[in-house]
Parts: structure tokens; sequence; C-alpha cells
């Protein structure tokens, strides 16, 4: 039996997403010697997957390069995802006033917001999978130009609703496709610090927004948060454009030793010696043109091992990744569900981004009346205990994650298991805890900082739930990862449109402690499923692998 109490599967001699990490405590050197390994402290790693020998491959990138693609893209993230949906979340309340309007219909800017997003997303991940991620971030940059420019422009709730609108359409490359970018970039055992980056960024800086965006409103207007995104939005649409190339790249199939589903590594070994032999056979012939006409070498390289100019980077589109019909590629994220284990991860992944989302909606609602009195400045700030609480979480499961896997895979004879990305989601229960106090502290009218510090532990649970969910995806179902992320924004969207249609009227008449309870005993529910999938996942792994039923109905994804 596998660390852990996972329970192994002898079905088929590979199971999908399980590898050999540690190469020594596994005593594979004969079985993986030939393979690619890590550098300096991770020169007994075995890398996962395996890279290419081409200079293009994104998992050769040099380290500067792929941290610099995923922090410009990050930005954007910020940009796009976590200050657009939250900017006017503290404003609620006195902007139905200004607009002449209700509570309701402010929040349902919001809704609409996201009904686009979810609309949009299974058309932007076939987009994706067939001629790369690349021109949707782009494309999502221009939208959100247009979208901040009318809503700086208009003085009506219609024309706030139209500009809110428009930004859904930007949303949902920036919130789902970062997750790829992981994946097409890092090996396994570097993930977990850029799960943890991504996770904050979305998440715990939406917190930060309503910090900055209280006084913004309260002092300039609400016209100037678009002004403000704006002015940002175009400097990050420039680097996006300067330093994020493609990362979608068609590899050899052997190469993705995760996804294997026996044991024989020796066709990849021959695969790399053969490349091994091509390269030297074609620098060879290179050498002895050059000594007839020097000034050809560069252009009689091997086409397959030319490294891309900067200037050929910059392409918008970089090629055809799929040769799947558009239909067929937009219904796959509606299908994957199909894998009992991924629908888990769907709803996990999308409900626990809600149980802190559901007090952002009504934060306005909560504490601009009596008893609290607070402007929007400081409904604003109480959302620090949320942004300090995900930043320590961020940066320790950023700190733990790594090390915590490879401890395991030491622990279970040198073998990686997916599963054990779902130990930091333990913590969870945090997020249970910090529902049922922030809504007693906020019931008996306790302090600001009270309510601030349930609210934190609140978002701390949360955190540690979605690092651990998205790691697991990229590990277990990395050739899914595309389609089960723009799944779970997709619905994450659709019920934040349904919900901004009762959650205010709803918590206005039960009261908060009534509200908040129930949303702590769903958190409390959806935990405890989380010790079957870890003692059952990987048994579910393998018989997925016999048994897809995507295959069945012919429905190809993203790595296939």
């Amino acid at each position: 039996m596998p660390f852990l109490g996972i329970l192994d599967d002898k079905n088929i001699p590979h199971v999908p997403g399980t590898v050999i990490l540690e190469e020594v405590a596994a005593h594979s050197e004969v079985l993986t010697s030939a393979l690619k390994h890590g550098t300096g402290p991770n020169a007994h790693i075995v890398l996962v997957p395996q890279p290419s020998d081409d200079p293009n491959d994104p998992l050769n990138w040099p380290q500067w390069k792929k941290r610099t693609a995923l922090g410009v893209t990050v930005m954007g993230e910020i940009l796009y995802g976590a200050v657009v949906s939250a900017m006017l979340n503290p404003a609620f309340y006195a902007l139905s006033y200004e607009l002449n309007t209700t509570v309701t219909d402010m929040v349902l800017t919001t809704g609409y917001q996201c009904l686009v997003t979810a609309v949009t997303a299974p058309f932007y991940s076939a987009i994706s999978r067939k001629w790369g991620s690349r021109p949707l971030f782009l494309g999502g940059c221009l939208i959100m130009v247009v979208a901040q420019i009318v809503g700086g422009s208009v003085h009506s709730y219609t024309g706030v609703l139209t500009a809110r609108i428009i930004q859904g359409f930007a949303v949902a490359p920036f919130e789902s496709l970062i997750f790829v970018l992981i994946s097409d970039m890092f090996f396994v055992h570097e993930r977990g610090v850029y799960a943890a980056i991504v996770n904050f960024a979305l998440i715990v800086v939406t917190t930060l927004v309503t910090v900055v965006s209280g006084p913004i409103i309260e002092n300039m207007g609400y016209r100037w948060t678009f002004w403000l995104l704006l002015i940002f939005g175009c400097c990050q649409a420039v680097f996006q454009f300067l330093f994020v190339p493609e990362t979608s790249f068609k590899r050899d199939s052997r190469y993705e030793i995760d996804e294997l589903q026996d044991d024989n590594l020796k066709g990849l070994v021959a695969l790399e010696h053969q490349s091994q032999l091509d390269q030297e056979k074609a620098l060879g012939t290179a050498q002895r043109k050059e000594d007839v006409a020097p000034s050809t070498t560069s252009q009689n390289a091997p086409e397959a091992y030319r490294k891309k100019t900067f200037q050929q980077e910059l392409a918008i589109l970089g090629g055809k990744y799929s040769d799947e019909n558009l239909l067929q590629l937009t219904i796959a994220p509606y299908l994957v569900p199909l894998n009992l284990m991924v629908a888990w991860i769907i709803i996990i992944n999308a409900m626990f981004i809600l149980l802190y989302v559901v007090i952002a909606f009504t934060l306005s609602q909560l504490f601009a009346p009596p008893p609290y009195h607070l402007s929007g400045s400081a409904i604003g700030y109480l959302s620090l205990g949320p942004f300090i609480a995900g930043l320590i979480v961020a940066v320790l499961v950023g700190i733990i994650s790594d090390p915590l896997i490879k401890w395991c895979s030491r622990k279970n004879n040198g073998i990686y298991e997916p599963e054990y990305r779902l130990l930091p989601g333990m913590l969870g229960v945090l997020a249970g805890t910090g529902l049922f106090l922030f809504g007693y502290t906020v019931s008996e009218g306790k302090s600001y900082y009270a309510v601030s510090t349930a609210y934190g532990i609140l978002l701390g649970g949360c955190m540690f739930v979605e690092i651990a969910t998205s790691n697991y995806v990229l590990d277990a179902y990395r050739s899914m990862a595309t389609e089960i992320f723009i799944a779970s924004f997709t619905l994450k969207n659709y019920l934040l449109y349904g919900w901004g249609y009762w959650i205010t009227d709803w918590t206005a008449k039960v009261g908060a402690r009534h509200a908040f309870f129930v949303w702590g005993g769903l958190a409390f529910g959806l935990l405890a499923t989380l010790p079957l999938v870890l003692i059952f996942g990987k048994k579910y792994r393998s018989l997925w692998a016999r048994h897809n039923l995507l295959e069945k109905l012919h429905v190809k994804t993203h790595a296939e």
C-alpha cells in the first residue's frame, strides 16, 4: 500500500499520474538513468514530464523566461480577474443611491459579468486548444481596454451594467487558462509554489481591491476605478505582447511519462537516443557546409531544433495545436465531469471560492446601515484581515508544498502519487470555522477587528483548499487540466450570477447568524469528502484509464 493509506491498484502496469520522482529512493537508476533529470539539489529528481530536445519547448526555457511569462500573466490575472470582479463591492450600498437603483441590482452588475464569463469560457477553451492561449490573453487585454473606457464615461446604472458585461468577455482567459501555463512551463516538482502564487493573485488580492477601491470611490467617484484600471491595463497589455510567447507545444506523447499506462520507458529512451543521433548528424552536416560557406551555418541548422528569434515569438498565432472541430472542443468542458473525481474537483474548487464571495456580496449591506454605520472606505478596510491571512497561507503553502511531495515520495520508495497534493487541503476546516465566527461576530455586533479576523480565517481555509485542488488537477489529470479549470470557473460564474438575485435579500431575511452558519455547515460537509479522495484517488485514476468515457464519446482533451 502506498504511503498515507492510498489504496494501490494492480489492474494496469502504470496508473497515469503516478511517477518515479525520487530516483535514489525508488532504486530505479537502471530504468531512469537515461531520462532527463533536474539540476543542482534536484539532480536526483526525474523530470516529469520529460522535455524534448527542442529549445522552443517551454519546458526548456530558462527559468527567468518562464517566471517572466507567468509573472506578467499573473499581473493580468490580478487586473482582469481580481480587480474587475471586486472593484465596486464596498460601494454597492452607496452606489444604489447615486445611480437610483437597489443593492440587489448593483450586485447583479457583477452577476451579469459572471454570466458572460461563464458563457464564453468553453469557447475560449476550444480556441486555446486549437490555436494556443496567446491570442486569447491579448484579445482579453484589448476587450478590457474598451470596457474601462465605457465604464469611465457613463453616468447611469445602465452604463455601468454595460461596462461590467463587456468586462466579462475578458475575464475567462486570465481566470482559468493561467493554470495551464504552469503545466506548460514547469515540472511536477516545481508547480506547488507557482500554483500558490496564482491562487493568491486570484483569491487574496480580491480582498485588497476593496481596501483600495473603497476610498477611491468615496473621494474621487466610481468612474475613477475604471480610468485607473485602464492605465494599468494598457501597461500590462504591452508586457503581455512582448514577454509572454505561446506556451502550447506539440510534444511526442512518449515524453508525457506521467500519462502512460505502462512502465515501459524503452520507447522514450530510444526516442532520446535517436534524437541525439539526428542532432549530431545535422550538426556534422552543418559543420561541413561551414567549411565551404561559413555564413550559412545558422540557416542550415536542423529545422526541429532551430530556436525562434524574439521577433518570431511575438507572433500572435503560433500555429495549430489540434485538428478537432471547434464544436467538439467547445463541449469538452461540459463533458469532463463524467469523470466523477473531476466532478468532485470542479464542485469543491467552485464552492470554496463562492464561500468567501458571499461575504463580499453582503459586506456593504451588513456594515453600511446601523449598528456599524461604516463608510465605503471603512468597509473596504475590513478586507485587510483576509488579505493578511491569505498572504500567510500562500507563502506557507508555497514554501512547504513541493518539499512535502518530495518527502512523501521518499517515504513511498521514490514513487510520487498526485494525492499527496491534497494534504494541505485538510486545513480547509478553517473555512467552515471562519464562516461560523463571521456569522456570530456580525450578529452580535462585535468589534470591527473581530469581524475582520473571522473573515481572514475563512479566506485562509479557502486558500488551502484551492491551492491543493489546483495542484491535484495539474498532476493527476493534466491531460484534462484546461477543461477542468474552464468547467470549474464556468460553474462558479453561473452560480454567482444566480446567487446575485437572492443572496442579499435572503441574508437580510434570515439574518447574518443563520446565513453564515448555513455556509459554514456546507464548508464542513464538502471538506468531509476530501479523505475519501485521498484514499481512493489512485484506484479511480486506474478505473478511468481503463474506462475513459470521453474516449468512448470520441471527445479529445487538451493533451490529446
